[in-house]
């Protein structure tokens, strides 16, 4: 919503005069929040956890995968990037690869760009074929005697070269990620919230019928304020909770960060960003095609 956007300084000035705490003590701004995100999402992902930073909302989305699979082993696109923490570094090929290297219980799976990936737009059924190739690493793991707690992946892998996945792969990986006792963690921290203009989140480009078990935000969630968020099920949640030992955050959630998210909120539908994501990126893909016709050198526009 751009630097320091007033309404947005606003609100953080604001609260931060009336009360800022922890999460333990009950604030109407929370729960306000998480309703105002809950409208943005499709109605199974109902249960909310508010935290700091991408990395922190990524690393709970992993304990919560484990947790209510029982499994371990993680799939991930290759060139993906998904935090900083120890655990995390782990599952980001373009980190790991220059550092301890791949662990055991990590597989990678072929981003599925149909431009330079290895299914082409020649190729008669790209988004079978690479959903094909997830299939192959779970039937590979469990030859093994592995089992797979998560697909991890960004909904439009950012750091890997803005590749839009071909609509319909996501409904397929899961299928087979269901199958085999695992879930589907859509990470939408740099790619969620109105930028890519048709939809409030990426994962929505894939069509109206397919619904992540977990969602992770971070980024735009507060326009450069340090607050997260994971979404998930009641089920997932349930799982979580059964363990008695409670998620507790000392920042996460508190009243300044939920009044700022709540104003981000706010800008985006009032100052309406999405339509102008829409505009602006319809307009520069425009104008980019005809460089691409006029320009060999130009390969592919996204």
């Amino acid at each position: 919503v751009g630097h320091c956007h007033p309404d947005v300084v606003k609100a953080a000035h604001e609260q931060n005069q009336l009360l800022n705490t922890n999460s333990r003590y009950l604030h109407d701004n929370l729960v306000d929040y998480a309703e105002r995100l809950s409208n943005t999402l499709p109605e199974k992902l109902c249960i909310f956890y508010f935290l700091n930073s991408g990395s922190e909302a990524n690393d709970l989305a992993l304990r919560l995968a484990r947790q209510y699979t029982k499994h371990q082993d993680v799939i991930v696109l290759d060139h993906a990037y998904h935090g900083h923490l120890t655990s995390l570094i782990d599952i980001s090929p373009y980190k790991f690869r220059n550092l301890e290297g791949q662990k055991e219980w990590v597989h990678v799976a072929p981003v599925p760009d149909t431009y330079r990936g290895i299914y082409r737009e020649d190729h008669e059924d790209s988004v079978t074929a690479y959903a094909n190739e997830v299939k192959n690493i779970i039937e590979q793991a469990h030859k093994r005697g592995r089992k797979i707690a998560a697909f991890f992946a960004e909904s439009l892998p950012s750091v890997g070269g803005q590749i839009i996945p071909p609509a319909g792969y996501f409904q397929k990986v899961a299928e087979h990620v269901h199958k085999a006792g695992g879930v589907f963690i859509a990470d939408e921290i740099q790619v969620g919230f109105g930028r890519v203009g048709k939809h409030f989140w990426a994962f929505q480009l894939q069509g109206e019928d397919f619904i992540p078990d977990i969602v992770t935000m971070g980024k735009p969630i507060g326009n450069g304020h340090p607050i997260a968020c994971v979404a998930t099920t009641k089920e997932i949640a349930e799982a979580f909770a059964a363990t008695g030992v409670e998620y507790f955050n000392t920042f996460g959630g508190n009243p300044v960060s939920c009044a700022i998210g709540l104003a981000v909120l706010d800008v985006i539908e009032k100052e309406h960003l999405q339509a102008h994501a829409t505009e602006v990126g319809n307009f520069l893909m425009k104008l980019l095609k005809e460089q691409k016709i006029k320009h060999p050198l130009i390969g592919d526009v996204r």
